[in-house]
């Protein structure tokens, strides 16, 4: 049985995770700081015998090394996503994505981990002249410090896989939905329409083109790729792969799937611009040839991912509340 590491185990993607690996018989200690994380998403993975919750800060290095020990895999989720107010707060980027990052692959190295999954972005790729973008697109000026972290954390990764024989796998995410999901334009569109459903505001003019993926999907991916171990005969001991669906739609196409599925005919209010913040990208669509020729392959429609994340949010209203 293999010991697996998870950071930000209360997190929407990280409880989903150590769900599917419990189930598919992994030993699995979990590492949350519980700032975002929610021990709710937990109740299923508490009651496992091979599941093991540790409180702890990335930034607390002697405790996220204590806690590792034993583990052979991490999966390296903990991390600060708040894309859209990045720069009222510049250095938290810094300490929970590309600090956490370092501390994460000091940790391994003091307990001889040797296996990493990174969760990254496709914001990475800024505004992409290639669209769908691949892999190995070169990387143009950061329009987020979000993304600026995320690479950072790459690079790091990088430089730790070639120096002390680690093996890597880094996943640049488009945006994931699905039950859990605890924030992003779906989240923030319910809760307007909870509070005014005759009108809705909508940062930019809708012509946004984003893909989106099921949460369901992205932990097959996951988990697909480690075992498989594509980075160990790779030249430099990592692999790097988009995650998304061979699809996109436009923020309108979005916000038309919400309303109908709450039976509501809101007037939108649109603020203007063909983007709603400093570093939203306004098209991202990922090229996913590279992990489809492994296998992998996502079952659900954006329009189901859409539909799924209004069913949960529906039902699990208290979540409103706790973001």
């Amino acid at each position: 049985m293999k010991n697996v590491f998870v950071t930000g185990a209360a997190g929407f993607i990280g409880s989903s995770l150590i769900d599917a690996l419990l189930a598919a018989g992994y030993s699995v200690v979990g590492w949350d700081n519980f700032s975002t994380g929610q021990e709710t998403f937990l109740t299923g993975a508490l009651e496992h015998p091979n599941f093991r919750l540790v409180r702890g800060d990335n930034l607390d290095l002697p405790a996220l090394t204590a806690a590792m020990a034993g583990c052979d895999t991490v999966y390296h989720l903990a991390a600060n996503a708040d894309v859209r107010f990045g720069l009222n707060h510049p250095r938290r980027d810094l300490e929970q994505n590309t600090i956490a990052t370092f501390n994460v692959l000091e940790a391994m190295r003091a307990n001889e981990t040797k296996v990493i999954a990174f969760s990254s972005t496709g914001s990475v790729y800024g505004e992409a002249e290639i669209i769908p973008t691949p892999e190995n697109h070169p990387f143009p000026i950061q329009t987020s410090l979000y993304a600026s972290s995320k690479v950072a954390g790459e690079c790091l990764i990088h430089s730790y896989c070639e120096g002390y024989g680690f093996e890597g796998y880094v996943f640049r995410f488009v945006s994931i939905m699905g039950e859990r999901y605890t924030h992003g334009h779906v989240f923030d569109f319910y809760k307007q329409l909870l509070d005014h459903p005759d009108h809705l505001r909508v940062l930019g003019d809708g012509s946004q083109r984003k893909s989106y993926l099921h949460v369901g999907d992205c932990i097959a991916a996951l988990m697909h790729v480690v075992k498989t171990g594509t980075a160990k005969t790779a030249k430099h001991r990592v692999q790097v792969y988009n995650l998304g669906t061979d699809e996109f739609v436009t923020v309108k196409d979005s916000i038309g799937v919400i309303c109908q599925r709450l039976g509501l005919t809101p007037r939108f209010d649109y603020t203007g611009g063909d983007r709603g913040w400093v570093g939203d990208n306004p098209f991202i669509y990922l090229d996913t040839a590279k992990i489809r020729a492994t296998g992998w392959a996502p079952k659900l429609t954006i329009r189901q991912c859409v539909e799924r994340t209004i069913d949960w949010i529906r039902e699990n209203k208290w979540i409103l509340e706790k973001r």
